[in-house]
């Protein structure tokens, strides 16, 4: 081979392998153990925005948050493509929206502060990642 084929086939590698790196980057949002991660700390902050006997245990949801940011690191991801991941307007109202569908599907009402109150107790009790991020 020629020391241009060779030069070619090494420029065709590396944009192959960009291309899979872009393409990963851009599936952020389909990575379970980060967006339930995302998801969870909004159940949370819902909770304890709507309920005024529960508190969201603040520090431990910002080193949770911190670790979401590891795990995607770990998986591959860049700095950029997580920045621009958690910058998303469109990503965030999808998360909000699943995170209030969730809490809907346990008990919780918007017009009903009770009903939160309830949801968090539960999750405080059973010890879920949500009641976790809860006291």
């Amino acid at each position: 081979m020629t020391r241009t084929t060779i030069a070619i086939m090494v420029i065709l590698l590396a944009m192959v392998s960009l291309a899979g790196t872009l393409s990963a980057q851009s599936q952020l949002r389909d990575e379970p153990a980060v967006r339930d991660g995302i998801i969870y700390v909004g159940m949370a902050y819902e909770i304890a925005e709507k309920c005024d006997s529960i508190r969201a245990r603040t520090f431990r949801g910002l080193t949770y948050l911190q670790s979401l940011r590891a795990t995607a690191r770990d998986l591959g991801y860049s700095q950029a493509a997580i920045d621009a991941y958690i910058d998303d307007s469109a990503e965030k109202r999808r998360l909000e929206d699943i995170a209030r569908a969730q809490l809907a599907a346990l008990g919780a009402a918007t017009d009903d502060p009770a009903s939160y109150c309830a949801v968090g107790q539960a999750q405080i009790a059973a010890n879920t990642r949500v009641g976790w991020l809860l006291r």
